[in-house]
């Protein structure tokens, strides 16, 4: 009977775990269907500048159109590929580096000052040299954008394969691992949550840039759209293209969270791990 009593529990608790979960997952979305019936009204009843602030039902009819004329889609289309392309050229030296930096002194010694001298400067200040050296075309754009990729993720992977607890390389050692094994079974899986991080800061980091560099100097893309938008004042394609932006914004966000707990799960706080077995 007491373990009947104690199974009846815990299943009771696992429902009202699992209710908690998605009434925190719907949240978010609830208050932005609030907010944005409450704009509505408020532009339908002339409380709010037409002008700046138009209603989304307008901005919405804007999306559509874009859609049906074949406008959006290509300029999401060219933004995205300058990002994962530039993402890719910078995330892969970056691990790397990070990798070699924090497992070798000398690679430390020598890297180290560089990127702390370099890191702070603004990406865009130096996109006019970039397009000195590499044009006005795509490598200019591309190369902006692995820079800005490339100092989170060092940076992090060199800080999470700093961190690993040394008794881990003592152990590796004294199974007779090599350079090889102890890379593989110690410093990737140890360094690993920690990069991801550095990862999903970079993705991000270079979307940003990428509508960074449209704006400055490009013919395609949905800085080109932002640019043109506020050169003719049309209020609703900005507005629209900025909330496309921010709905690409949630959705990188989102990969690199379930890219996280699928790569590294033994990082994940007990209750979002219990939460996964459920």
């Amino acid at each position: 009977m007491k373990a009947s009593a104690s199974a009846l529990s815990a299943a009771a608790d696992v429902r009202r775990a699992k209710s908690r979960d998605a009434w925190t997952r719907r949240m978010p979305v609830l208050v932005a269907l609030v907010l944005l019936a409450a704009w509505q009204v408020l532009a339908q009843q002339g409380m709010v500048s037409r002008i700046f602030l138009p209603a989304p039902s307008r901005i919405f009819t804007f999306l559509g159109q874009s859609l049906v004329k074949g406008d959006l889609l290509p300029a999401i289309g060219a933004t995205l590929s300058r990002m994962i392309v530039g993402f890719v050229i910078g995330a892969i030296p970056a691990l790397l580096l990070g990798w070699a930096m924090g497992r070798a002194r000398g690679v430390r010694m020598f890297f180290d000052p560089v990127i702390a001298a370099l890191h702070p400067v603004p990406k865009i200040a130096i996109f006019p040299l970039l397009m000195l050296v590499f044009g006005i075309g795509e490598g200019s754009k591309v190369v902006a954008i692995a820079i800005s990729t490339f100092f989170p993720i060092v940076i992090n992977t060199y800080t999470g394969t700093r961190q690993i607890n040394p008794v881990y390389f003592e152990v590796a050692r004294n199974y007779g691992a090599d350079r090889w094994k102890t890379l593989r079974r110690v410093v990737f899986p140890g360094s690993l949550p920690t990069a991801l991080a550095g990862i999903r800061i970079a993705l991000n980091t270079s979307f940003v840039i990428a509508i960074a560099v449209e704006l400055l100097a490009s013919r395609t893309g949905l800085g080109v759209m932002i640019w043109f938008a506020w050169q003719t004042l049309r209020v609703e394609q900005l507005y629209g293209t900025l909330f496309v932006t921010a709905v690409i914004g949630i959705a990188l966000n989102a990969a690199t969270a379930a890219m996280s707990r699928w790569l590294a799960p033994w990082a994940q706080p007990p209750r979002e791990r219990a939460g996964a077995r459920l």
